[in-house]
Formats: structure tokens, sequence, C-alpha cells
């Protein structure tokens, strides 16, 4: 098989701002899987969280091309031999996506029908960045005419964390869970979770630092139920995880891909844990590989790319809050 890959710079409609980083673009790795005259696609976003970049993951992409073989249906042996060699999840995970695009065009349908899912899966989150409280709640007015959820960013370091999701509440019924990015200690995230309680949201999503010795004692506590994020990448972490929270939030960047993902799934029912799907800022081909998973999990963050403010790699749409993947073989976005 022909591999190449390429970096694809991502603008965003509006700048986007977490506790640790805010944002104007995003580059992804955009990997292309060539099997005689049909070429699959794939996408991924590098986290710099993680020592991954644009360049790293096409590096990587480039050095390890001939892993891949010959038989584009052999995922498993594919799998393992890149997983042998540490890091650029993100690298992989476009590596696995390009080639089951690949399998789909080759078999003529469907990437989610090639695994046997259905179609879609639950309607996603829209992710509102964090802001002032007042600019937070006019923001996610807006996005409930849109979405049948919202998810808020927190972590402001200012102690209006709980203030920002009051506002919000005043203007929505909407669902509402919040996404910390590691920025509260125990006794902070204790007490918040008291009061986001009583505010209705669902859960919290990776409140404390990644490794925190407090995540056992915060689970016990929390009368919020508590997802990680930053704490579970691949299978292996997904056991640990069950001692510190109530789900796990998979990313197809940070587990190397749909394979993956599908096995984390699995292993976070098995151990009676909470399954949330997220994502990068992506394009089109990114959310598509994302909504092959979707439908095995609880709760869907796919909103990568409709923060964009135009997509080079259409193929998912909108539909009542629900990101649909095309019907068109493969990943669907050509």
């Amino acid at each position: 098989m022909r591999v190449t890959a390429e970096i694809v710079r991502l603008e965003l409609a509006e700048t986007f701002v977490i506790s640790r980083e805010s944002a104007d673009w995003a580059e992804v790795v955009q990997v292309t899987v060539t099997s005689g005259d049909v070429t699959g696609r794939g996408e991924a976003a590098p986290i710099e969280r993680y020592a991954e970049s644009a360049e790293s993951a096409r590096t990587f992409v480039d050095e390890h091309a001939d892993l891949l073989g010959d038989d584009p249906f052999a995922l498993e042996e594919i799998g393992v031999a890149l997983a042998e060699i540490p890091g650029e999840q993100a690298a992989k995970a476009a590596l696995d996506a390009a080639l089951h695009d690949l399998q789909g065009k080759l078999l003529g349908i469907p990437t989610w029908r090639l695994l046997g899912h259905p179609r879609s899966g639950p309607p996603t989150s829209w992710t509102v960045w964090l802001g002032d409280p007042d600019d937070m709640a006019r923001r996610a007015a807006a996005a409930a005419k849109r979405f049948r959820r919202l998810k808020l960013k927190l972590g402001g370091g200012d102690g209006l964390d709980v203030e920002r999701v009051r506002s919000v509440r005043g203007v929505t019924d909407l669902p509402l869970t919040v996404d910390v990015n590691e920025w509260w200690s125990l006794d902070e995230a204790l007490s918040a979770c008291e009061e986001l309680s009583a505010l209705g949201v669902e859960y919290v999503e990776q409140p404390l630092v990644a490794g925190d010795a407090a995540g056992a004692e915060l689970k016990r506590r929390s009368p919020v139920p508590i997802y990680v994020d930053e704490d579970c990448h691949t299978l292996a972490d997904v056991a640990a995880c069950a001692e510190i929270a109530h789900g796990v939030n998979l990313k197809l960047a940070k587990s190397g891909g749909i394979r993956e993902a599908i096995r984390m799934a699995h292993a976070a029912r098995a151990l009676g844990l909470g399954v949330m799907l997220g994502c990068m800022v992506e394009s089109g081909l990114g959310i598509a590989a994302g909504c092959c998973v979707a439908p095995l999990c609880d709760h869907v963050d796919l909103d990568g790319n409709l923060l964009l403010a135009t997509d080079p790699s259409p193929g998912p749409v909108l539909v009542d809050g629900v990101q649909v993947p095309a019907a068109e073989a493969g990943l669907g976005c050509g």
C-alpha cells in the first residue's frame, strides 16, 4: 500500500479558550492509504499536552508507512506493529481511520455499517468555551437554539467557575456537563461539585490533574459523577480509571484510532463505567471516524468540525443535534 501524510491548518470561526490555552487555529495530520486504485483518507489532531504535533505525526507516518504492509484488512497485525512504537497516538489514529475508510470503499459500504454499528449515536454536546459568566451565558443561549446538550469549559482560576454554570443554567434547561481540564484541587472539586449537583450538572470531566492521588477520594465523595479524559488514553488505562471515576472520555487521537476506542468502550461497560466520546478541533474527516464509535457511547462531544470557519473535508451532517455520518462508502468524506 502507498501511504502519504500532510499537515492541514484549520481556521476557527472564533477564538477557543480552555483553562490552559487559547487558539485561533489548529493543525491536523491527514493521511491517505492507497491500495490498487482505491484511496482511503484519515485525519487526527495531535495533542500538545502529550508532546505531539502535526510535524511529529507526519514524520511518524513517513517513517513507519511500511508497517502497513499490503493487506488493508489486516488491522490486528497493523495495530500490533504500530503499538510497539511508543507515542504519536494521533498519527496512529489517522492511519487507522484511513484504513477503515479504504476498507469501506473497497467493499462499497459505509464504515459504520462495516463495523456493524447503527448509523448515528447520541446527540453531540456543543462546547461553550471558557469566558466570564455573562459571556458564557450569552453563547449558551445562542447554542441552545441548535443543540440538545451543552458542555461548559471551566477552570478559570478566578473563583467564578460555579457562577459560570449558574449563569448558563439561568438561560437554558438543556442538559449540562462541565470540563475542568485538570484545573481544580480536591478541595475545590468537592466544594464545586456540591453546588454543581444542585444546578443539575450531569457529570464533571477531569477536575483533577491526571494521576492525582486524590482521584479515588473524589469519586467516593462527589455528589456528581466524575469522568476522566487526560487519565484515560488506551485500553490499558481503563481498569485503573474505574478506581477514580464513574466514566471515561474516549478520543481517537488518544487511543490510536477506531479499533482501540471500540475495545475501550466495551471494557468500560464491563467495569460499569459510563462512556463518553470526545474530539479535538478536527475537520469533518476526523469527526466521521468518531461517528463510527459514537453509537457505543452514552455521551458524545463531536463538535470539532462545527467550530471551524470553513470545513475543508466535510462529511457528517448535524441533524436535530446529532452528528450523522454520510451514507457513502467508507467515512464518506471523499
